[in-house]
């Protein structure tokens, strides 16, 4: 047996008013994925954030490879220093630059005390094909979708460390071909002895790429598995800390759809130029409607253009039968609400507390001269915290110390407390744990069933199956039809999106 790359043992880390990691021991061997599972709040990012040295901890020991002498990363790049790289969800590169100085950020190859672009080219060519990426590294990043920018990433880290790479949540805005490269990848990587952590929601990926499995919850270990050791029932029992059926028991209301009164949302002929083109799509009161495509089919920009977010230039937009504004100000006053998809970029105000966060939208909707007491935000807040068992040490708690399923759930709080007629969701459910997954699907059934109308967007054609109404299919920035009824199945609809059965 050979030494370990990582070995923790006894991680203690608390954060004000909550136990993060409770003595908490972790290993990863060469040539290993290994998968950090556990609900949202388990500790699996401090965990990662203790080893690449973003966090202090209290107690506990690290050591690197067959190093007898304690390791502690006072910094994420103390920690690249000896080998331990990581990719985020989202990526932390610089759109603006080119892929090359992406690539080379802080280490660039000099000439005579200039940076030599000609070698910095010529290798950032070389690492980019060693991962199998042929593109043109001379061009800026943002030219380049974000399944690209995370295969950047990747490439950086590699060059940089070619020890421990953490992956955390990587798949999640990558559509199933770039998984699949992506997963050729991380085989080629784990053949060359590299170990892989793996953070992810998506079980399915675990069971086709890694090799062990260690659980989390609660900031306690619950076990360290070998994959074939742990079926998937078993697995999500051990996160949750019970048994686990409540993705089957959901199950979308058609009695609440009343399709004989005026759509809550009407829209003839909608369209943005350069962006989605001119569409239909008409909702009515307790119905949930679908928005099913690939990544970059539309699916967000039709959501964009009816809150107003984006100003359309063609068609009408009508809100319960009255003409609508194009403004997000004015589509709130009107009984719209946005959960969008970034939650990083436009969704929370990181450094605001967590009742400033989901007060947020409300006062906005009130206006500066109408200012909530002290006394009203709390109470709003306590009561959206406890219907949507928000986990969080107290309202005044940052918003950034939150895991990101706690987020979500503060952005859905902020919608719900303005009592919208139309909720809009994209991607709800992305990269969060399978828990909070079953809550958020199943208060989308409830609010329908109490009339309120929702447009979901997702690229899980499951969840949407067992929550919506009606589905848009959205192909190429066009709807291209919809599906309902006995057509609403995973066949018909991946047919619909690749091009089959035009509706069109």
């Amino acid at each position: 047996m050979s030494d370990p790359l990582v070995a923790m043992r006894g991680i203690t880390k608390h954060f004000p008013g909550v136990l993060a990691l409770d003595e908490v021991d972790f290993t990863l061997m060469p040539g290993e994925v290994h998968a950090l599972m556990g609900e949202n709040g388990a500790g699996k990012s401090t965990l990662v954030k203790v080893l690449t040295g973003a966090e202090a901890f209290e107690s506990g020991t690290t050591y690197l490879g067959d190093s007898q002498v304690p390791f502690i990363s006072h910094s994420p790049q103390e920690a690249q220093a000896h080998g331990i790289s990581t990719v985020y969800q989202e990526v932390n590169l610089c759109p603006n630059l080119t892929v090359a100085e992406n690539l080379f950020t802080g280490r660039q190859p000099r000439r005579f005390g200039f940076v030599n672009w000609r070698e910095m080219n010529r290798r950032s060519r070389q690492i980019m094909a060693g991962i199998g990426v042929d593109i043109d590294v001379e061009k800026p990043l943002e030219v380049y979708s974000i399944a690209i920018q995370q295969m950047v990433a990747i490439g950086r880290a590699i060059d940089i460390s070619a020890k421990v790479l953490i992956l955390d949540e990587p798949t999640s805005s990558l559509n199933e071909q770039e998984v699949a490269t992506l997963f050729d990848l991380i085989r080629k990587l784990r053949g060359q002895g590299m170990g892989i952590i793996f953070i992810t929601h998506f079980l399915e990926q675990v069971y086709e790429v890694c090799d062990k499995i260690t659980v989390l919850r609660n900031g306690k270990l619950v076990g360290e598995y070998e994959i074939e050791g742990l079926p998937r029932k078993d697995l999500v029992a051990a996160m949750l800390g019970r048994a686990f059926d409540d993705l089957a028991s959901i199950h979308r209301h058609e009695e609440s759809v009343d399709k004989t009164g005026v759509p809550v949302v009407s829209a003839h002929e909608l369209g943005v130029t350069g962006g989605v083109k001119p569409f239909d799509l008409d909702v009515y009161p307790g119905e949930v409607v679908g928005l099913a495509g690939l990544l970059g089919s539309g699916r967000t920009e039709v959501a964009r253009a009816i809150y107003g977010a984006d100003t359309p230039n063609t068609g009408t937009l009508q809100v319960k039968g009255k003409r609508a504004g194009h403004a997000p100000i004015t589509s709130m006053k009107q009984g719209m609400a946005f959960c969008p998809e970034s939650r990083k970029d436009e969704g929370c105000i990181q450094d605001l507390s967590v009742r400033e966060n989901i007060v947020l939208a409300e006062q906005t909707k009130r206006g500066a001269f109408r200012l909530m007491s002290r006394a009203e935000q709390e109470k709003i807040a306590d009561a959206y915290i406890e219907m949507l068992q928000i986990k969080t040490a107290s309202m005044e708690t940052p918003i950034k110390q939150l895991s990101g399923g706690n987020q979500q759930k503060v952005i859905l709080a902020r919608w719900l407390a303005t009592h919208p007629d139309f909720l809009i969701l994209d991607e709800p459910t992305r990269g969060i744990d399978v828990g909070t997954k079953a809550e958020i699907q199943r208060l989308c059934v409830e609010l329908a069933g109490s009339g309120m109308s929702i447009l979901f967007i997702s690229s899980e054609i499951e969840e949407m199956l067992r929550t919506c109404n009606r589905l848009g299919i959205m192909r190429d920035l066009k709807k291209v039809g919809e599906v309902e009824g006995d057509e609403m199945t995973s066949s018909t609809i991946m047919s619909r999106i690749a091009g089959g059965d035009e509706d069109e």
